[in-house]
Parts: structure tokens; C-alpha cells; sequence
């Protein structure tokens, strides 16, 4: 094959080019892949637009000159010494990887819970450390895990495992109970994803929030008991009137909005479940005393997929989960800037960069 990829490079917040690039080459257990597909995420739209958790600080997360995307699979092209036998694939294989590339060596990484690494450098995000899937082709490091893609997954099966994952992980930390009635906030991508596991879970009552109609209907048409537009209905009134009076017993944020947390913060019942998944582009503020002295609330982070992507990958083959009308659009590379623009307008739910 050329030496030479095309691949979306970005320099800076806004400052992103389609340029021509070196293939990078395998190495002692490294595997390079041939990019099927790489999602658009909601935090990928957060580091163009320069927020400064991406950008800001002595010691920003976005490592320039570097390649985004973290929402991506491909087909093996070139195994690295090793490879083959240490995650037992071959050329022509669809695989996989978490997003983040542990270190291997910190507390974190040497007690199983990788996902939470020190260093924690996360492929699409630090250049020449670990580029990420807006390219024609990709390197995997020796550090990372590895699933395989069954054959009979779609394209667009395979372009959501990583937020299947993601999803999956956080609906673990809720715990959800047969009795429970669950509020999720924000029906994107993640969320949609996370109403279908929901509803393998079967709480009492599921609720999904959204500002957008359209996604509301997404929801409903894959699970969601109830629906309510924030921005139409008194939601936390609402909710309380579906709880006599009481509030949801779990509540997952997945908005990345501000006004998530402090609206789930009055919504949710004394003691109840409060699970935090998303990337916010600026900080929340809230009083403090409604967690502790008002609620005594079980405020649990989720982050990442750990150890879910075969559950991800199973519930996909079993067709437990769907990705029919999650994912909309595709572009190619060259057209990256359209594809930004789309994802960000909300008017669709997943866009794919397809090389």
C-alpha cells in the first residue's frame, strides 16, 4: 500500500485540515487497521470549538498536531511481532480497541481498573502519542485491548460499540432495581443506547428528557416509557407527580449540559442514584447541601467502557440493541467540516466519517 494516508489533522480549536500523512508503521505488538468507520462525539464537537478542558491550561488534554476521533473500527492490515499471537487475529480481521491507551504501569493499570490510568493518554487526543480514527489508517499499541467484530455485524452496528460500551458501563454503575423508576437526561447517541439497555434492565417506569421532539420519538420507538421536553413541560413537577411527590429513584445525566445536573439534583428522591456520564464544556455549579444534608444522595461517575465491549459486541449480535435510525449520515474525510457541522446542529443523532 501507498506510504502515504489522508487523514483530518487538527492544530487548535477551529483549526482543522484534511492533509496527507505517513502510514504509521507496526511495531513490537502493535496492530495498524484500515479504518471502517469513526462516529462524531459530542466531546469531539466540544474540542473543535475549544473548550478549555481540551485546550486550556499549562497541560491541555489535546496534544497538537493530532489526528481525532475515538469512535472507530477497522480491518487488521499489518501485525507487529507478537501481535498476532498476543491477541490471537490475523490479517483481515475487524477488531476493536477502548479509547483510552493505558500505561500499563500506574496503581490503576496494575490493579485491573485501566480505564481510570494516570497517565491516561486516550487515542484522538494526544498527537504522536495516540492518534485517533479520522484517517485512512491507524496504529493500535501494544498496551491496548482488542475485541474482535463478528462478521455478521453492519457497518453501522460496528460504528456504535464504542458508546454501546460506554452506555453499557454506565448502566451498570445505576444499579437499576425491578421497582425503580429511572429519569435518563439526554437522548443522543449515548442515550439512546443507554434506553434500550434500560429497558433490558425492566424498572417500573422508564423517563427519557430531551429538548429535541425528534429524539424524544427515537426514545419512545426503542423503549422509553415516558417522554418529556424540558424546554415544553415543568419536567421535575412532572416527575414528582409520576412519584407521588417522592422524585425518580435513579437519575443518569448524559446532556453535557449544565442544567442536567441541577435539574436531576431537584428531581431525584432523598437517597436515591444519581450516575454522571457526560463531558461538560464548561464547570456546573450547584448548592452542595442537597447531596449531603438535604437527600444523602449516591452520586456514582461513569467514564469510559471498561471491560463492556464484548457485552456491547454480544448484545449487538443477539440484536438485544439496535443501531437503526442511531446512526443518519456518512461523509468522507474531505468533507469533515459538513459532517462537524451536522453533528453539531442536533438535527441528526450519529455521523460517520467513513474513509
Amino acid at each position: 500500500m501507498s506510504e502515504k494516508m489522508k487523514a483530518v489533522v487538527a492544530y487548535g480549536p477551529e483549526d482543522y485540515k484534511v492533509e496527507s500523512v505517513d502510514i504509521p508503521k507496526a511495531g513490537f505488538e502493535e496492530v495498524i487497521i484500515k479504518i471502517g468507520a469513526c462516529g462524531i462525539c459530542g466531546s469531539d464537537m466540544k474540542a473543535y470549538h475549544g473548550a478549555s478542558m481540551f485546550w486550556g491550561g499549562e497541560n491541555p488534554w489535546m496534544k497538537a498536531p493530532v489526528i481525532p476521533g475515538h469512535e472507530f473500527f477497522g480491518t487488521v492490515v499489518e501485525l507487529g511481532e507478537g501481535a498476532a499471537e498476543k491477541y490471537d487475529i490475523q490479517i483481515g480481521d475487524r477488531i476493536i480497541t477502548d479509547q483510552i491507551k493505558p500505561c500499563g504501569k500506574c496503581r490503576f493499570c496494575q490493579s485491573g481498573q485501566y480505564w481510570m490510568c494516570e497517565v491516561h493518554d486516550m487515542y484522538g487526543f494526544q498527537g504522536g502519542i495516540a492518534d485517533g480514527g479520522m484517517a485512512e489508517y491507524m496504529k493500535i499499541y501494544n498496551v491496548s485491548k482488542i475485541y474482535k467484530i463478528p462478521k455478521e455485524l453492519s457497518l453501522e452496528e460496528a460504528s456504535i460499540i464504542e458508546p454501546l460500551a460506554c452506555a453499557v458501563h454506565t448502566v451498570q454503575r445505576a444499579t437499576i432495581e425491578y421497582e425503580d423508576v429511572v429519569v435518563l437526561a439526554g437522548a443522543g447517541t449515548l442515550g439512546l443506547c443507554m434506553v434500550q439497555l434500560i429497558r433490558l434492565k425492566t424498572p417500573k417506569t422508564l423517563i427519557v428528557l430531551d429538548v429535541s421532539d425528534e429524539r424524544l420519538a427515537m426514545a419512545k420507538k426503542l423503549g422509553a416509557d415516558i417522554t418529556i421536553n424540558p424546554q415544553k413541560t415543568d419536567a421535575i413537577s412532572e416527575v414528582k407527580a409520576l412519584t407521588q411527590g417522592y422524585g425518580c429513584d435513579v437519575y443518569i445525566e448524559a446532556t453535557g449540559s449544565p442544567i442536567g445536573v441541577t435539574q436531576g439534583l431537584e428531581m431525584i428522591r432523598k437517597l436515591g442514584r444519581f450516575v454522571e456520564f457526560s463531558v461538560f464544556g464548561k464547570e456546573t455549579t450547584t448548592d452542595w447541601s442537597v447531596i449531603g444534608d438535604r437527600k444523602e444522595l449516591d452520586i456514582r461517575g461513569s467514564h469510559l467502557g471498561p471491560y463492556t465491549y464484548p457485552v456491547a459486541i454480544d448484545l449487538l449480535k443477539r440484536k438485544l440493541v439496535t443501531a437503526d435510525d442511531i446512526v443518519v449520515a456518512q461523509y468522507p474525510l474531505e468533507a469533515f467540516t459538513e459532517a462537524f457541522e451536522l453533528a453539531l446542529s442536533g438535527s441528526v443523532i450519529k455521523v460517520l466519517l467513513v474513509p
